[in-house]
């Protein structure tokens, strides 16, 4: 009986991958006869779960979605991972609360062995420094805009720029993804008065009613979501994950002591004390200030635009000292 239950299991875990099983390849999977899978299938149907018989030169099984939800079955590795992953998202998240009470759900119907390969996980997960003060999004409002996305339909809302109180007129959009960065939730679409793609935070949003008519999507700049998100945040068109500026310059320290520091720069050692840094930044002025936080004399390489903003930066910074040091 254990190794029938263990084998449906498997069965089942199989099925859940959202893809069609012909009967060969199920049986080839699980070291069973073709007839076995038969039998199981059925064994499945008789627990609830709804497995359509697929038709074709080979044949196969498809585990439908059903109106009444059987018992779910996890395998030890699935089991493992999704109470990694909720334990994950209850950490100053959006849907934290709701993600402790599925972890303690979950727990409650494991089998004693799991229970305890659950309870030796304690993960905590350290949001960035920059959204501990993040402000929470309604998970309605996240519902609201997901449905949206999916039907394809023209989406209108009230927006608060900023730390502004006041709200722009009525925004009109074609709403492409939902993005999560930094633990700050984010709207990308296309705004149809700006004709532009555009980038809003969803805790400043508030959808109107009724949606507006379906449209068919544009191609997104970049070629994904994540490389839109990446090339907008680093001051750029979203086409690109480039820096607008980049530049090269010589530092009078080891590489060893640049490289924990330098994030995305290329770090080269030319010497026991001495390397090249080649760095990226929304600004010319915003790259020498990034430059200067490593504490030490450099030469620039290039281009001409970064020596000039290190000399305005240069500039800028003594004039501050001479006014502090006379007051």
């Amino acid at each position: 009986m254990h190794k029938t239950s263990s084998r449906l299991l498997a069965l089942l875990s199989l099925l859940q991958t959202h893809r069609d099983w012909s009967g060969e390849d199920l049986a080839g999977r699980l070291d069973i006869t073709s007839r076995t899978v038969r039998r199981d299938i059925d064994r499945l149907r008789e627990l609830g779960y709804r497995i359509t018989t697929v038709k074709g030169p080979a044949g196969g099984y498809r585990l439908d979605a059903g109106a009444h939800m059987p018992p779910m079955l996890f395998d030890d590795g699935q089991a493992v991972a999704l109470a990694v992953a909720l334990q994950t998202s209850a950490t100053g998240t959006t849907v934290a609360e709701d993600a402790t009470r599925a972890l303690a759900t979950l727990r409650q119907v494991m089998p004693s062995r799991l229970r305890h390969r659950i309870d030796l996980l304690r993960i905590t997960a350290v949001p960035p420094p920059a959204a501990r003060d993040a402000p929470q999004v309604d998970a309605q409002v996240l519902v609201d805009l997901s449905r949206a996305i999916h039907a394809r339909e023209e989406l209108r809302f009230d927006y608060t720029p900023g730390a502004s109180t006041s709200v722009d007129a009525p925004r009109r959009v074609e709403p492409h993804h939902l993005v999560t960065r930094l633990h700050r939730w984010y709207l990308v679409a296309w705004d149809l008065d700006r004709e532009d793609w555009r980038t809003f935070r969803v805790d400043r949003v508030r959808p109107r009613t009724p949606t507006g008519p379906r449209f068919t999507p544009r191609e997104l700049p970049g070629g994904s979501v994540s490389a839109f998100i990446t090339g907008r945040f680093r001051g750029n068109d979203g086409a690109t994950t480039d820096w607008p500026c980049r530049g090269e310059v010589v530092l009078h320290l080891p590489a060893a002591e640049i490289a924990p520091f330098a994030q995305d720069g290329l770090v080269e050692e030319l010497g026991p004390h001495h390397c090249r840094l080649t760095l990226g930044s929304w600004s010319w002025t915003g790259l020498a200030a990034a430059i200067g936080r490593f504490d030490t004399d450099f030469e620039v390489i290039g281009p001409p635009q970064l020596a000039t903003a290190c000399a305005d930066l240069a500039t800028r910074y003594a004039r501050a000292a001479r006014a502090a040091g006379s007051e």
